[in-house]
């Protein structure tokens, strides 16, 4: 049995004031969470007041990015033993919008992988097809695609695969729990095939306009471990309750 993993990105949101009331607010309403890992991916300046906000209670703490060197000439970038040193145990690598503003390749996104997993970071890797893909009966040969790159040459041990179709992030829009269900077993298939029995360790996350109400019918979904969380993570109250509905099943 997997074990859930509901992911908070807040992306390029609240200043380091406001990341700490969050803290304040949501470790009551999670504090009796069990059998459930809960992750908060704060922006890079909040890591250090946040891991400190979150030391010995049941929650991680994750980066929304990182550089493939670990120090050099690399103005603004932020390497593995950065994050490790500032209290982070996971990344998020690869999100759609790091591929779609910033460029990122799925061999950026590789080196990235193996930076992090060399150093000892969880990754959360993300893959997924965009609106004209899925309409063009493309999502399997871009899920394909994106594995075999991103994970080239890199065991699979210490990674969570999120899957977020770039047409439901921040569009109101959801994968159905049938269409979610259908990609993630592509996706377990694909690392079976790769990785053997591995595979049926790895948490596969859905992320994509994931709300409190809708959490409880994806996760319930044999291959849905968990949930990355964008724009409802941002409020306390609400992301306290897709934490609670996942590890209650409600």
């Amino acid at each position: 049995m997997r074990k859930p993993l509901i992911a908070a990105n807040w992306k390029m949101n609240k200043t380091t004031g406001e990341a700490e009331d969050f803290i304040h607010s949501f470790l009551p309403i999670v504090k009796d969470v069990m059998d459930v890992d809960i992750i908060i991916a704060p922006p890079f300046t909040s890591l250090i007041n946040v891991s400190r906000l979150l030391r010995g209670t049941n929650i991680k703490l994750a980066a929304q990015d990182v550089f493939y060197e670990d120090k050099g000439a690399f103005t603004g970038a932020v390497s593995p033993v950065m994050l490790l040193d500032a209290g982070c145990s996971f990344v998020i690598i690869g999100h759609s919008e790091r591929r779609q503003h910033f460029l990122e390749t799925d061999e950026i996104v590789n080196k990235k992988v193996k930076a992090s997993r060399e150093n000892g970071l969880e990754v959360i890797l993300c893959i997924g097809e965009s609106l004209k893909e899925r309409e063009d009966s493309k999502t399997f040969e871009v899920l394909h695609r994106q594995l075999s790159n991103s994970l080239k040459d890199i065991p699979l041990r210490g990674i969570s695969i999120a899957y977020e179709p770039v047409w439901a992030i921040g569009t109101g829009r959801t994968a159905t729990p049938m269409q979610a269900n259908e990609a993630h077993a592509f996706i377990r298939g694909w690392l079976r095939k790769q990785y053997g029995e591995d595979a049926d360790k790895t948490r596969i996350l859905y992320g994509g306009s994931v709300t409190p109400e809708n959490i409880y019918s994806l996760t319930v979904e044999p291959e849905v471990d968990g949930a990355l969380v964008g724009g409802a993570s941002l409020d306390p109250q609400s992301f306290g309750k897709i934490v609670i509905r996942a590890w209650r099943r409600i």
